[in-house]
């Protein structure tokens, strides 16, 4: 838990103090500009706000979950990222990161919801059991949903990470036991951001976070309260492999030679054209990679129920996005058509073309003959 003294200075101090210099500071902030869909010269508003703007006090609550928000948070690719949860934000309570526990956790927890009402920002990692009257999830004595309704009293606002938080996950899958809800179900009178993805990609919960302190506001949402500057293509619409769908060409397996060629993994089971989620751009572990560049297919982590939508390897009848009556098959066969028949178009012409040279070069000949008979 930071002190009090630590949660007036600004974040720019806190980063210096953390031994960062002035230029890892404004490459930060340029990179963080980038992954938020800003222009480069709102690199400069983000490193004046955080200069002036003294550390946000923040309650980060976990409930039905496995963590792997708060672990892909702290992984994030630049070293800032991590910092910006371990010591930038002064995150008074986390049950996984904060060195205190029991009756001292819960303490300061009570403090600063006490001390900075109606202006911490409560996280919330993990649905809430409402089954069996929230005995699935009990934290101190409290039940999950009693947990939430008083932290969130006094919050300004509340961010929902992950699918557990944002929609459930596999904990609501059917018949979801313990009757886990979402955030946005039970909070209906405060402002909330849902980050969905199982989990999120730590620059994306960077971004959202950097957005909130640096211009004072949540960023723009969509109709279903995700950041619009990570939510809103689909991995479909960025993803290598795009060309391959639209040519008809598909991986039947995954281990055919289609699969080792790089092609479209729509028929072994990929979500990529039903999910909004920056995989294909931002990518993961340092911007190496993502499932789908590993081999793997998008399983639609992002997208509520995405768990109920059927077998991870069985593919979809429709494609949203795309003629609705279509289904990719059509596509591909439509597109491999056209792709034949612009082949043998293309040999027609060429035949064409070089039976054209040839006469030309035949007729060049008798006119060159003629010339040296006269």
């Amino acid at each position: 838990m930071s002190t009090n003294s630590e949660n007036k200075k600004t974040y720019y101090e806190n980063i210096i103090k953390q031994g960062y210099s002035r230029r890892d500071f404004m490459k930060f902030t340029t990179y963080m500009a980038a992954f938020m869909g800003l222009e480069s010269t709102m690199a400069g508003q983000i490193a004046q706000s955080l200069e002036k703007t003294p550390r946000m006090p923040v309650i980060w609550e976990h409930y039905q979950e496995c963590t792997c928000c708060s672990e892909s948070f702290i992984r994030s690719d630049h070293p800032i990222v991590a910092d910006i949860i371990l010591d930038k934000i002064s995150l008074d309570y986390t049950l996984t990161l904060m060195a205190a526990s029991g009756h001292q956790a819960e303490a300061a927890k009570q403090e600063t919801m006490k001390k900075y009402h109606g202006e911490y920002i409560l996280c919330v990692e993990g649905s809430v059991p409402m089954g069996d009257d929230g005995n699935y999830c009990c934290i101190a004595g409290k039940t999950a949903k009693e947990a939430l309704l008083e932290a969130a009293e006094g919050a300004k606002a509340i961010i929902a990470w992950g699918s557990c938080a944002t929609n459930g996950c596999v904990q609501a899958a059917k018949p979801n036991p313990t009757g886990a809800t979402p955030i946005h179900k039970i909070i209906k009178n405060k402002p909330i951001i849902r980050v969905p993805g199982c989990p999120p990609i730590g620059e994306v919960m960077a971004g959202v976070i950097v957005h909130v302190v640096a211009f004072g506001r949540l960023p723009e949402l969509d109709r279903l309260g995700r950041p619009k500057a990570f939510y809103a293509k689909r991995v479909h619409d960025s993803c290598y492999r795009r060309p391959y769908f639209d040519a008809g060409l598909f991986a039947e397996t995954f281990d055919d030679q289609n699969a080792k060629d790089g092609y479209c993994l729509y028929k072994v089971g990929c979500k990529g054209p039903m999910t909004y989620n920056s995989c294909g751009t931002i990518k993961w572990n340092n911007g190496v990679s993502y499932p789908i560049q590993s081999g793997h297919g998008c399983i639609g982590c992002s997208e509520d129920g995405f768990w109920d939508h059927g077998p991870f390897y069985e593919r979809m009848t429709k494609v949203p996005g795309i003629e609705t009556e279509k289904t990719a098959d059509d596509i591909g066969k439509v597109a491999a058509g056209v792709l034949a028949g612009g082949i043998a178009a293309h040999a027609i012409a060429a035949n064409v073309s070089k039976r054209k040279e040839l006469m030309q070069r035949i007729n060049r000949g008798k006119s060159n003959e003629q010339n040296i008979d006269s």
